[in-house]
């Protein structure tokens, strides 16, 4: 009889055959027996030799499964249709393993049926990073701090599929991943999950290293999304309370990006001018650092709030909605 494995591993994969190797490797290596958990690697198209290499010998027995390239929400759901155990963790083809990641995932849901379990993207040991996805990095250590310190608990505006789990029965009464949304399709799925009635933790010694090497336009692009996905929620999910959450934290925001939000947010051509100048700032290896982090936060913000705006319908409204006392 073959076993049937506690918690399923779902990899999407793209065109990251060298970084690949490396998840696997890692995968190789974990504390807990390789009898209790399996890999899916789902590879969306891939055309640089993943299939080639995932046919062949692998650092660790996986299940490969191959897709016209359709996105990482497609592949994941894909990923989680091959998927044998009551358990799914996904994890990102940039984002590497400690040797304990899959226990400690394990191990955090227990028996519950409703818990859904994130873990921290650290930064990778001596890995160098663009401004931007340093930039990426120090806003998510921070979220950690805070939920560390007990500022906030974990939610579902944490859930980042680079490093979560979630229980497959959960995962397939949401809906799985909404496939027209080609990102922040995580966060649209977690919005799925909360409502279902998922608790939501964040797990700090669930460790994965981050090698992030996003390119400037995906960073902005997240952004945007992450923008109008909130508006859409509180507008097309009748969650009232979004909005106001919304203004209150903007309340919270920089006083540089409050500033650009305020004079940018009805003039388009000065918030294009204003970002392409940011972007320079910002994208520049030499800049000193905290110059460089300012100016990607106004642009960060900027975005943001300008694509939540335009998702609105009425910008002047909506800025009066974050202004408003």
């Amino acid at each position: 009889m073959v076993a049937v494995p506690a918690i399923s591993v779902v990899v999407p994969t793209f065109n990251r055959l060298p970084r690949l190797k490396q998840v696997l490797e890692a995968l190789a290596h974990q504390s807990l027996d390789m009898g209790l958990f399996e890999v899916i690697v789902v590879s969306d198209g891939s055309t640089d030799g993943t299939d080639e290499f995932l046919d062949g010998a692998t650092p660790l027995p996986i299940v490969h499964v191959r897709q016209d390239n359709a996105g990482p929400g497609a592949a994941r759901n894909h990923g989680v249709r091959m998927a044998r155990g009551r358990l799914v963790l996904f994890i990102d083809d940039d984002v590497v393993a400690t040797p304990t990641l899959v226990e400690k995932h394990l191990r955090a849901h227990g028996e519950s049926a409703s818990t859904v379990v994130i873990g921290p993207m650290s930064n990778a040991p001596g890995f160098k990073y663009t401004p931007w996805v340093a930039w990426e990095q120090a806003k998510l250590y921070k979220q950690y701090r805070a939920m560390h310190d007990g500022e906030y608990a974990a939610s579902f505006r944490q859930f980042y599929t680079g490093n979560a789990s979630v229980p497959k029965e959960l995962f397939l009464r949401a809906g799985g991943f909404d496939t027209t949304f080609r990102r922040a399709e995580d966060i649209e799925l977690s919005y799925r999950l909360d409502q279902l009635g998922a608790t939501f933790i964040f797990d700090e010694t669930a460790i994965a290293h981050h090698f992030a090497e996003r390119s400037f336009a995906s960073w902005l692009a997240a952004a945007d999304a992450y923008g109008r996905n909130d508006v859409t929620f509180a507008r097309d999910h009748d969650q009232r309370w979004l909005l106001p959450a919304l203004a209150s934290e903007f309340k919270e925001r920089s006083v540089f990006t409050r500033f650009l939000v305020r004079v940018c947010m009805t003039r388009p051509r000065l918030a294009a001018f204003t970002s392409r100048a940011l972007k320079a700032v910002g994208g520049a290896q030499w800049m000193v650092p905290k110059v460089a982090s300012l100016a990607l936060s106004g642009l960060y913000g900027l975005t943001y709030y300008r694509s939540a705006g335009a998702e609105y319908g009425d910008p002047a409204e909506f800025r009066a909605l974050l202004f408003a006392p």
